[in-house]
């Protein structure tokens, strides 16, 4: 990668992150995965790894601090179920995919070739370092103001799907009110590769499978099933 390449993928990354980095290298070392160095030993930046923890971090305070102050009337546990959904790999792979990062990493031949730059895991430890990095260079309030502005879709996400698609409990309370039972849930299949899994659940009570769904996750396919469930059963 030319210099002016180099430059103008940072000026991409920046514009991201809103704020003009101080030192580039370390903007630069926040994409440089392991595997690359394998590949690269005389490079001169190191793995972004020590950024991923220290991103950690601050992402798990910010989104902590965020949360309190916003919702002043949850408990410890709603708000520790919140930030859960906010920091993990699901949420910042989706973040990072939005923000076209991943095209920024620096990979190893081999782990580009098998989907590096999509798997979740390696997207969410990107954004990590990212943080992390801008937390060296710009400071805190710049990593609460960046990390505001992303994670408010998946807030609001968040929220939606618990206020209108928690199907799982409707399903239990109606089960349990009604027939005095607890609906029992089976993953069926699961099909993909590792960073793009599909899986298939049934949910069924006794005998009976009250209806079937499919989800990137276990949970998201148990909701879609439950939700399946209730339809038939308002059907019934």
């Amino acid at each position: 990668m030319s210099k002016a390449e180099q430059e103008r993928d940072l000026g991409e990354v920046e514009r991201a992150v809103g704020s003009t980095f101080q030192n580039k290298q370390l903007l630069q070392q926040a994409f440089v995965h392991r595997s690359y160095l394998n590949e690269n030993p005389t490079f001169p930046l190191r793995s972004n790894e020590r950024m991923e923890f220290l991103g950690d971090a601050a992402l798990g305070f910010v989104a902590a601090d965020w949360l309190y102050r916003r919702f002043p009337t949850l408990s410890e546990g709603e708000l520790t179920r919140l930030r859960a959904a906010l920091v993990r790999a699901e949420t910042l792979a989706r973040i990072t995919k939005a923000l076209n990062l991943g095209k920024h990493i620096y990979l190893s031949r081999g782990e580009a070739a098998t989907g590096g730059r999509r798997r979740q895991s390696l997207l969410a430890a990107t954004f990590e370092a990212l943080v992390g990095a801008t937390y060296l260079d710009l400071g805190l309030t710049v990593v609460r103001d960046f990390l505001h502005r992303v994670l408010a879709p998946e807030l609001e996400r968040v929220l939606a799907e618990k206020s209108a698609k928690d199907y799982k409990s409707q399903l239990q309370e109606r089960a349990q009110a009604r027939l005095q039972r607890t609906p029992v849930y089976r993953t069926v299949a699961a099909e993909g590769p590792d960073h793009e899994k599909v899986f298939a659940v049934e949910v069924s009570l006794g005998d009976r499978v009250l209806g079937g769904g499919k989800g990137r996750s276990k949970q998201e396919a148990e909701q879609d099933a439950a939700r399946h469930a209730l339809e038939g059963w308002e059907s019934d």
